[in-house]
């Protein structure tokens, strides 16, 4: 008799320490999950969420090396139109060294070569791209695509306020990376703040041809 009235007597106490033991095993593993959660949102990069306009953003967190083809022509139109638009105020050294992070390092020595003049733009002088068209990209490989731009640069002085014009043809290669890489200053400019956008459709430049280049790639 007495036997059992201690096991009935313990009985209580066994099952409130189960239940006390298991709520800590509980709260343990829960606070395990927010820490891995807060770990998980510190490392996990943003996405790339392009919209139907053509527009992109980032968000988290899921990383795509696809485009829509309406990213790829905006990406593409808006990056020339920015690099080849000079004046004054506006100088083509400025504008290549804050918009060339959108360019491949081994394009960088040619493109710069192509479309951007050494001298200074005197007084009066403006240089603007005007695109006809942009065609449909044409997928390279994952990642990669190809785009054909048909524009002509027209140069406008005190001198001559009807323009000069110069065609300006080409294939232009682009690739998907990982991470924007156009990052405000502290103190931006429109300039900045119209690369650092671009930079979100997290594509970049690694080849210009002319139009009629057959081994582009």
């Amino acid at each position: 008799m007495k036997s059992e009235s201690k096991r009935a007597s313990f009985l209580p106490l066994f099952t409130v320490a189960t239940f006390g033991l298991h709520l800590f095993t509980f709260l343990l593993l829960t606070f395990h999950w927010s820490l891995l959660q807060q770990l998980q949102q510190r490392l996990t990069p943003q996405s790339l969420v392009q919209l139907i306009d053509g527009r992109a953003i980032s968000v988290d967190p899921k990383p795509d090396m696809e485009r829509y083809p309406e990213t790829i022509r905006r990406f593409v139109g808006e990056t020339m139109t920015l690099m080849l638009t000079w004046s004054q105020q506006q100088q083509p050294r400025m504008v290549w060294e804050t918009s060339s992070v959108l360019v491949n390092d081994n394009l960088k020595p040619k493109l710069e070569s192509i479309i951007s003049p050494s001298e200074t733009l005197s007084q009066g002088t403006e240089n603007v791209l005007v695109i006809q068209t942009i065609g449909q990209p044409s997928k390279i490989s994952e990642g990669r695509w190809k785009v054909e731009i048909i524009a002509n640069q027209i140069i406008f002085t005190n001198s001559d306020k009807l323009g000069k014009t110069i065609p300006f043809n080409k294939q232009i290669l682009v690739q998907a990376v990982e991470a924007p890489f156009a990052s405000l200053p502290n103190l931006p400019v429109p300039l900045n703040v119209a690369v650092s956008r671009l930079g979100e459709a997290r594509l970049q430049i690694y080849n210009v041809c002319d139009i009629n280049d057959k081994n582009c790639s």
